[in-house]
């Protein structure tokens, strides 16, 4: 009785891991097929099969300048940044177990936004590769303000505490952006295309520049699955199966900065991605952390590549940001979700 239980069981699990390897394959082949569109759609449509010759010889041609020019390095910077900014919502959420923490919510995107203009406008740097390095110390400040004043929060109020701080921040952050950019026409007039969060005129440049770093933080954030998971069971009962608390934050407070710094100051602030990812995978795949960062990388570059295309068709022939048209996905799931909850505990 108990061998045909233990049987089943392990009939069950390798059918589920069948069914989420075929789930995550056709995740991959989803992102292979945007990539083609997006490689296919602009200003000057270009058909997919002349796409799909010209990706595997480039000839000279319009359509191959085109293509391997201007749309690639923008499609794959789209893939990079939607796979970081869903890695760093699923790690940022679970590090602070509160459902509703984003990157751009907590303030890390207000600190490399205050960060990246004050090196337009004090020091002319205007370079992705330039202000990067501003970007990331932005970043890391913000981050560790908020942790500090989060840090002596009881459990029952410290993600209302979090989001609290990370609402404060990102205002005052704000304000002084706006102070720099108001007196400084050099800085706001660079500023106002980097802020909307766009993949607009990001060449090859912007790519080099972020996706070392989006790399290392994506295999970090990867790497602690199995640690995120103890987490989410407490403190107390993590470090009771060996885990130490205090690195795995660290650990993944860094990637998150590496992720957002990156992102954010090759494309400007794209918000809700972080947040509307991790929800929809967790309906989809359940709490398990390992999945769901796994399911991330592509979820994210779905996103993110679904709306750069939709930006590109509806202003056509010019187009519209990404960053506006996460925006418009993002905010109706956010409102969902708090309300959802809020009837939820009533």
């Amino acid at each position: 009785m108990d061998h045909t239980t233990g049987g089943g069981d392990s009939r069950k699990r390798i059918a589920g891991h069948g069914v989420r390897g075929a789930a995550l394959l056709g995740a991959l082949a989803l992102v292979f097929l945007l990539v083609l569109v997006s490689l296919a759609v602009g200003a000057r449509s270009v058909p997919l099969e002349t796409v799909w010759r010209v990706l595997w010889h480039d000839d000279g041609s319009p359509e191959a300048i085109i293509v391997w020019r201007l749309r690639m390095p923008r499609t794959v910077l789209a893939v990079a940044i939607g796979a970081a900014l869903a890695l760093a919502g699923v790690v940022m959420q679970a590090i602070t177990r509160n459902p509703l923490a984003e990157p751009g919510i907590i303030g890390v995107n207000s600190g490399a936004s205050f960060a990246v203009v004050l090196a337009i406008a004090a020091f002319r740097v205007t370079s992705v590769s330039g202000y990067i390095w501003f970007a990331f110390a932005g970043a890391v400040l913000a981050a560790l303000l908020v942790h500090s004043l989060t840090a002596g929060a009881t459990r029952g109020s410290h993600r209302t505490r979090l989001v609290l701080a990370g609402a404060a921040l990102s205002a005052s952050l704000g304000a002084g952006t706006g102070i720099v950019t108001m007196f400084d026409t050099t800085a706001f007039d660079s500023y106002r295309f980097w802020v909307v969060g766009s993949l607009e005129n990001r060449g090859s440049e912007a790519l080099t520049a972020a996706l070392p770093f989006i790399a290392a933080g994506a295999v970090i954030a990867l790497a602690l699955g199995p640690a995120l998971n103890a987490l989410a069971l407490g403190d107390e009962t993590g470090a009771a199966l060996g885990l130490r608390v205090p690195w795995v934050r660290a650990a993944g407070f860094l990637a998150i900065m590496l992720l957002c710094g990156a992102s954010t100051a090759a494309a400007g602030p794209i918000a809700f991605v972080g947040l509307v990812v991790p929800h929809v995978l967790r309906l989809l795949l359940g709490p398990d952390l390992r999945r769901l960062l796994v399911f991330a990388v592509p979820g994210g570059a779905i996103l993110v590549l679904l709306s750069d295309i939709a930006g590109r068709v509806i202003a056509r022939p010019g187009e519209m940001e990404v960053g506006i048209v996460t925006a418009f996905v993002g905010a109706p799931v956010l409102l969902w979700l708090v309300v959802g909850r809020r009837e939820a505990t009533a």
